[in-house]
This record gives structure tokens, C-alpha cells and sequence, in this order.
């Protein structure tokens, strides 16, 4: 599951589209955008604001010009940019071959010990007088302070050799404890590493094997990897239709607002003021109405020509622009363009030198005579969202109380909370949830559209109102369901929870499992609490355990 979040920086012109597996690194990354983007107009104001002398805000003025000039120029290379570009997926590319960064722990070493005290050694010497000759009381007095001194720097050495190993061995212990928990870190992202890059290799595998999921998923990664500026959406839904090898693609289109519009600015120095010219209204709407069409054509291409496993003989793509309407201030999104090429005549096109307005009339595309009204077209093939499964759903979740037993409640009204919950979840990336007509069949129970260009897609949920451990059947007849429905993700969700064989079937397939007090969390999430008790709905439900 993908969660997005849209950022915006009025100043720098900036829009970026931040998606991420939880909602926590959506924030953390739209934080470090929004910093990183902050920082930079701080500096853009600080140039601004030093740039006091006449010469250097002269200078400010040519380079703001120069930096329009080749935003402007961008717009325009929209499609001639892309053509000499590979856009075939490079698998080795999406693989970790980095290496484990932490380095390895140094082990101490042995430490040099101070010399140990000699008896023969000078300062040990007694020093024999004259007196001490004659009297030999006296040179025996001498001769034990002298070796007094020789054992009291002996214990010295031996405390000091101690203190010096016990350290030592200190050290050589923490050594091999961080030595170890090194190697045991190295070992496990190795292990990561191997599992991650062969979950790459299996994604092309049965991309090549001609997957509808992992065709998806290729073109996904295609789009997303075209470069664009910041301030456009990307984002599109795709679905891929095996029998007649065709790709719908609902591709979001920039709104006209979001183009940049500076084409000169001036220092005036005799007002030390500056002065900036924009474009004209009617040059903004015939390069919005140009930009639109190079987006369709370089979209396609960029399609057609990545497609290393030919599994794509058509491609349908339906342009969307979301803007706000300026009559009653409500955002809407609405289809302006609309066309169905097959490879066999497009990839015959010099694009380099049609235009692309009249190439893509030539291929009989749909559109109004002008983009920039917005007027909406009927698309050639839409993703299918209808099926005569779907049926009027009903609100469930407000009923609920920290009291109510999830176990115990109508299979009916579970689907229904099911829909419900799921439909918050999905609402927040702009997606839609629909609830199938209630059958009790083990089939689809709801069906979730979800625009995230890199996780989204058709994704159908099952839901299990279930008192026992959901067998590995159910899962193996949610995957066959994913296959039969061409979609890009199964979610199976009980009250009850899996065994290990049905976990150990999903695994690395694109399916989720959540089990009772997974439930209970999403519910949470949303503002819901109810309870799970499966030994008072097995008595509720006069059902016994199997």
C-alpha cells in the first residue's frame, strides 16, 4: 500500500508528487523536500537582497532571464528530449550492489609493556661511602634500601603490567562482541541484499513471461522514469488487456496554471527597481495546447519503445487535467485528449519532424479544438472501473463501539465495513473503492482503484467474516482471483487470522493478508473501535470449531 502527498513552493515554481510505503515516510520525505526547497529560496532572497550594486543586480535580472528562457526551451523539447533516450528498464540498475557501509571493527593491539625493573639497573646501585666502608653496619643499611627500591618498583611493574592487560583484555572482549554483531549485521544485509535482488530478477522474469501484473508494474516504472519538470504531476493508472496485448494508460496531464510564464526580466536603474515581460495569453495556450500533445506522443514512445518483452501492441492514452473550475472555485478532473495507436504504425512516425497536433490527429486521436478550455473528450478505452458486479454500498462504521464483535456481525455488513474502511485508506492517494454484489461465493468483495503510478492500479479485496484460521485455499483462490481480473494486487482480510502455509504462499506474491488485529488497527486509524472475540461469536454464531 502507497500513501501520497503533494507538495507545493509557490516561489520556486515547485510541485513534486511524494509517495511512500507509510504515512510517516511520506512526511519525513515531503519534510526534507520542503527543507531542501526552503533553503534554497532563502539563498534565492539572500542573492536578491545583497545584490546591491547596480552591476550585480543587472546581472540578477540577465540570469532570472536566461534561467526563463530555458524553462520556456524545456516546454518546447518535451518530446525531441526523449527520442534519443533508451527507455527500457535496466534490471542490473533497480538491484542494491552497494556495499555494507559500516566498516569492519579494528582489533586492539597487543599494548607494549614498560621494561621490567632489573636489579643490576643503576637506581638500584646502593651508593657505598667512605663511612659506609669503614663501618659495615652502615653498608648493609645501604645495601636494603637499595633492594627495598628494587621490590617496590617490581610491585610497582607488576600493578602497572596488570592494569595495563586488564585493559587490554577489556578492550579484546568489547572487540569481539562489536566483531560480532558486525558480522552479524553484514551477514544479514547480505542476506537482505541477495533477497531483494532476487525479487528484482523474479519481477523480470515474469515481465518477460508476459505477466499482466509485472507488465504493469515495467510501464509504471517506464513513466516514472521519464524526466519531467518538477512542477509536473506524474501520475497515471494503467491496465493491461493480455487478449489484445493493449495498454490503457490514464496519464495526468499539468494544469495550464502550472506552466511558468516569465520571459524577460529588467533592472531599471534610474528607479533601481526591477521590471519583468511575460508571455503573451495567446503564445501560454497554443505552447499548453502543444506541451499536451508531445506529453501523449512521447508517453506512447517512450512505451513502445521500452517494450523488450513485445508484449504491448496497442496503447491507449487517455489525457487527464485536474484544475479548479473558475466558476465555482471546485477542483475537477476531466479526460481533454484521447488516442488508440498501435505500434505497428507508430513506431513509423519521424517524430523528430511531424508536428505534433497534426501527428496526433493523424492517428485519429480525440480532443477539443483547443486544450487549454479543458473541454472533456470521451475516452477511446477507458480502464475499466464498471462491472455489473458493482452495487450500492451502505455505511457500517459509525455504528461501531469498543463493544461490537467484528466476529459475530452479518457477513453482509463486514463486506460493507470492509469497502468502507478501505475506501478511507485508498482516498487519500485519490483512489476508489466499489463493493461487488454480496454472494458469499469467495469471489471479489470489493474492488479498489489506486492512481499511485508505482503500487496502484485494479486491486480486489476478499473479506473473510471468519471464527477459525483461514486454510491456504482461500489464499490460493484470492491469488487465481488477482489473475482472472488482470489486477495488480489481492488483499484478503478476516477477522480470524492465517496459518503458516498460507503465509508462506503469499509470500513474494503481490499479496497482503490481514488478519484480525490488523483489522482492528486500520479500523483504529480511521477513527473506529470495535472488539475481536472469536469464542463468543462461535457461540453467537452456533459455529464449531473446526
Amino acid at each position: 500500500m502507497t500513501w501520497e502527498r503533494r507538495i507545493v513552493h509557490p516561489g520556486l515554481n515547485a510541485f513534486r508528487v511524494i509517495r511512500g510505503t507509510n504515512p510517516s515516510d511520506v512526511d519525513r520525505k515531503a519534510e526534507i523536500q520542503l527543507r531542501a526547497w526552503n533553503e534554497k529560496w532563502e539563498r534565492e532572497l539572500q542573492k536578491r537582497a545583497t545584490t546591491l550594486d547596480k552591476l550585480q543586480k543587472k546581472q540578477f535580472a540577465e540570469g532570472r532571464t536566461r534561467q526563463a528562457a530555458e524553462q520556456l526551451s524545456t516546454l518546447e523539447r518535451t518530446l525531441l528530449d526523449s527520442l534519443p533516450r533508451d527507455h527500457r528498464v535496466n534490471w542490473e540498475w533497480l538491484k542494491d550492489t552497494g556495499p555494507f557501509l559500516p566498516s569492519e571493527p579494528i582489533k586492539p593491539i597487543a599494548p607494549q609493556l614498560p621494561p621490567r625493573p632489573q636489579r643490576g639497573d643503576n637506581r638500584f646501585k646502593p651508593e657505598i661511602k667512605l663511612i659506609d666502608k669503614l663501618f659495615p653496619s652502615r653498608r648493609q643499611e645501604r645495601l636494603a634500601e637499595s633492594l627495598a627500591l628494587f621490590e617496590m618498583a617490581e610491585v610497582q611493574w607488576k600493578r602497572e603490567v596488570a592494569d595495563i592487560d586488564a585493559r587490554h583484555q577489556a578492550k579484546k572482549k568489547q572487540y569481539t562482541l562489536a566483531l560480532e554483531e558486525w558480522q552479524k549485521e553484514r551477514a544479514d544485509f547480505i542476506q537482505k541484499q541477495a533477497s531483494f535482488n532476487a525479487g528484482i530478477e523474479k519481477r523480470k522474469e515474469e515481465y518477460e513471461a508476459g505477466t499482466p501484473s509485472a507488465i504493469i508494474e515495467y510501464t509504471y516504472l517506464v513513466l516514472e522514469n521519464s524526466e519531467y519538470p518538477d512542477y509536473f504531476p506524474r501520475s497515471c493508472l494503467l491496465e493491461y488487456l493480455r487478449e489484445t496485448k493493449t495498454l490503457v494508460a490514464e496519464y495526468a496531464l499539468p494544469a495550464i496554471g502550472l506552466l511558468p510564464t516569465l520571459k524577460e526580466a529588467k533592472y531599471v536603474a534610474a528607479k533601481d527597481t526591477f521590471s519583468e515581460t511575460h508571455v503573451s495569453e495567446s503564445w501560454l495556450h497554443r505552447t499548453y495546447d502543444d506541451l499536451l500533445y508531445k506529453i501523449a506522443l512521447r508517453s506512447v514512445y517512450e512505451l513502445f519503445q521500452s517494450d523488450t518483452a513485445k508484449a504491448i501492441d496497442v496503447v491507449v492514452f487517455n489525457g487527464l487535467v485536474t484544475a479548479t473550475d473558475k466558476a465555482t472555485g471546485k477542483e475537477f478532473t476531466a479526460c481533454i485528449l484521447s488516442v488508440q495507436i498501435s505500434k505497428s504504425e507508430f513506431m513509423e512516425i519521424n517524430l523528430a519532424q511531424a508536428d505534433p497536433k497534426a501527428c496526433f490527429k493523424k492517428l485519429k486521436g480525440i480532443s477539443a479544438s483547443r486544450l487549454a478550455d479543458l473541454a472533456p473528450v470521451r475516452p477511446i478505452l477507458q480502464i475499466n472501473r464498471e462491472d455489473k458486479r458493482f452495487v450500492e454500498s451502505y455505511a457500517v462504521a459509525d455504528s461501531l463501539d469498543s463493544s461490537f464483535n467484528l466476529a459475530a456481525m452479518d457477513w453482509e455488513d463486514f463486506e460493507n465495513l470492509i469497502r468502507e474502511v478501505f475506501e478511507k485508506e485508498f482516498n487519500r492517494n485519490g483512489g476508489e473503492v466499489k463493493i461487488t454484489q454480496a454472494s458469499r461465493d469467495g469471489g471479489v468483495d470489493a474492488v479498489a482503484f489506486d492512481p499511485d503510478p508505482i503500487r496502484g492500479g485494479k486491486i480486489v479485496i476478499q473479506a473473510k467474516r471468519y471464527t477459525n484460521t483461514v486454510s491456504v485455499s482461500a489464499v490460493r483462490d484470492l491469488f487465481g482471483t488477482v489473475l482472472n481480473e488482470g489486477a495488480n494486487k489481492g488483499i484478503l482480510v478476516t477477522t480470524a487470522d492465517y496459518g503458516p502455509d498460507a503465509y508462506e504462499f503469499a509470500k513474494d506474491k503481490p499479496l497482503t493478508l490481514l488478519n484480525g488485529s490488523e483489522l482492528l488497527y486500520l479500523l483504529e486509524k480511521h477513527g473506529h473501535k470495535a472488539k475481536i472475540n472469536l469464542d463468543e461469536a462461535r457461540k453467537l454464531l452456533g459455529e464449531k470449531e473446526r
